[in-house]
This record gives C-alpha cells, sequence and structure tokens, in this order.
C-alpha cells in the first residue's frame, strides 16, 4: 500500500509514465493548472500546495528511491512544486506563466552550480530541493524580466 500511494503521488497521478520529457510535461500541467484553476493564483493558497507537494514528494521520493534507484525520472512531483514556486506572486497573465516555465525548465535541466548540489542530497530531499530552487531561481528571473520590459518601452501584450 505505501508503495502504490509513492507511486501515485510521485507521479502526479501518472504523469511521470508520460514517455517522452515528463517532467517538462509535468511543468505544463503545473502551469496550465494554474492559469485555468483561480484559486491557485492566490499566494496563500499557492505556497500551500508547494509546502503540501514538497512534504509529499521528499517522502514519496524515498520510496521510489528505495524501489528505483536515485532520482527516478517518473517521479515528477518536484516539477509540480517548483514549477508553482515559478508561478508564485507574479503578475497575472500569460507571458509571466510562459517566461516562469521557460526559466523553470531552464534551471531544472541546466542545473547550475547549487541547483545541482542540492540534487546531491540524499533520498526525497534531494529529489525535492533542486527543483524548488530552480523554481526560485526562474520566479526571481521572471521578475527580472518583467522589471526591464519598461526600459525597452515594452510592456507585456498578455
Amino acid at each position: 500500500m505505501k508503495q502504490l500511494a509513492a507511486r501515485i503521488i510521485s507521479t502526479c497521478f501518472g504523469i511521470g509514465y508520460f514517455p517522452v520529457a515528463p517532467g517538462t510535461v509535468t511543468s505544463i500541467a503545473a502551469v496550465l493548472a494554474y492559469l485555468v484553476i483561480p484559486g491557485l493564483r492566490e499566494l496563500p493558497l499557492l505556497l500551500l500546495m508547494v509546502m503540501l507537494t514538497a512534504s509529499a514528494g521528499v517522502w514519496s521520493g524515498f520510496v521510489m528511491e528505495e524501489r528505483y534507484g536515485s532520482d527516478p525520472s517518473i517521479v515528477t512531483i518536484d516539477e509540480l512544486s517548483g514549477q508553482w514556486l515559478a508561478l508564485a506572486a507574479l503578475p497575472a497573465g500569460v507571458l509571466p506563466a510562459l517566461l516562469a516555465f521557460a526559466f523553470f525548465r531552464f534551471f531544472d535541466i541546466a542545473k547550475p552550480g547549487p541547483v545541482d548540489a542540492l540534487q546531491r542530497m540524499p533520498g526525497g530531499w534531494g529529489i525535492m530541493a533542486d527543483d524548488l530552487l530552480a523554481g526560485l531561481l526562474a520566479n526571481l528571473s521572471v521578475r527580472g524580466v518583467l522589471a526591464l520590459l519598461p526600459l525597452f518601452h515594452l510592456s507585456s501584450p498578455l
């Protein structure tokens, strides 16, 4: 029963079994949920969801690593949690959401410096920590881009 629960949670109800780029597919699902479910754009609820998915990800990540080895690709709850953190407290609109997606995937895949270091933490901690830092860096990057737009006499059309 523990294995089944961990599999359902860690794969985001099966999205992690997508045959190509399951992490990217989960990130897309996270952005779509954010855009479609109005309550997720409310900061307290979104941060609660980040904390809940991060906690569930640490637990289920430990269980999944026992069975499938280090950071199995089917475990995608880390992308869900990290992507939602990337979206937290951004201005409403499609452009900020798309930028958050692009920056999150960049930091999650490229794993610059400290993101890579956090991935080496043991078990579920490493699975979750690198994506949460990638989400934070993506959020800050989007804020930077949006702050620079007026300097170029641009505004967000979306």
